[in-house]
C-alpha cells in the first residue's frame, strides 16, 4: 500500500512527523519542511507557524500574519521612533532621559518582525499557542477567508494577504492594531509637548 494511499493521507503524515519532531524535542525539521504544503493554502501557513513556535522564535513566522497586523507592527516602531527623537530633540533633563527610555525597543527595532517578536515575548503569543501545536484536522476556507482546526479541537483563523497569496494569522491583529493606536496618540502628546518646550526655548533666547 502507498504511503499515501488509505488511511495514510499526506495530512495524517504531516502530523506523524511533527509529533516525532516534538517526541526528540525538535532536534531536526528536514522532514517537516520537506512534507509542507505550500505556504499559499492555510495549511501550508499552519504548519510553518507551528515550526516557528517549537522554535520558540515568534520573528519566523511575522510572514504568516495578516497584512494588517504585520503594518500594526512596522506603524508601533515608526511612531515610537518618531517620539524618541522628538524627546530628545526637544525635551529638558531630566524628563528627556525618562521619556526617551521608554519604549525604546520599540524604537530601536530594526524591522516588522522585531516588533512582533517584542509583544510576542511580553504578552505570552508563543506560550499561547503552544498550548496546542497539534496536526490539522480539517479546514474551512470562504473567499479570503479560512479557518485551521486542530485535531485536538483548536480553531485558528487566518486570511489570504492580497500582495503575494500567503495565508495570515489573524489572531493577533487586534492586539497589535491597538498598540499601534497607543503609539499615535503618544507621539501625538508627545509631539505637541516638544513643540511646546520649542517655544519656550526660543522665547528665552
Amino acid at each position: 500500500m502507498s504511503l499515501f494511499s488509505g488511511p495514510w493521507t499526506r495530512r495524517r503524515v504531516i502530523t506523524a512527523v511533527f509529533a516525532g519532531l516534538g517526541a526528540l524535542g525538535g532536534l531536526s525539521l528536514v522532514g517537516a519542511h520537506a512534507l509542507y504544503p505550500s505556504d499559499r493554502t492555510p495549511e501550508g501557513a499552519y504548519y510553518r507557524v507551528v515550526i516557528a513556535v517549537n522554535r520558540g522564535d515568534a520573528a519566523r513566522f511575522f510572514a504568516y500574519l495578516e497584512t494588517p497586523a504585520q503594518h500594526a507592527c512596522y506603524t508601533i516602531r515608526d511612531y515610537r521612533r518618531r517620539a524618541r527623537e522628538r524627546v530628545l530633540a526637544a525635551y529638558p533633563e531630566p524628563e528627556r532621559s525618562e521619556r526617551a527610555s521608554k519604549h525604546v525597543e520599540e524604537a530601536t527595532a530594526a524591522d516588522g518582525s522585531d516588533v512582533f517578536a517584542l509583544y510576542a515575548r511580553r504578552l505570552g503569543f508563543v506560550d499561547r499557542l503552544r498550548k496546542d501545536l497539534s496536526g490539522v484536522a480539517r479546514v474551512e476556507v470562504s473567499g479570503e477567508r479560512a479557518t485551521v482546526e486542530t485535531a485536538r479541537g483548536t480553531r485558528y483563523p487566518f486570511r489570504r494577504r492580497p500582495e503575494n497569496g500567503i495565508w495570515g494569522l489573524t489572531l493577533f491583529t487586534a492586539v497589535l492594531e491597538a498598540e499601534a493606536e497607543r503609539a499615535a496618540r503618544d507621539f501625538a502628546l508627545i509631539d505637541r509637548a516638544a513643540s511646546d518646550y520649542e517655544r519656550a526655548r526660543r522665547a528665552g533666547e
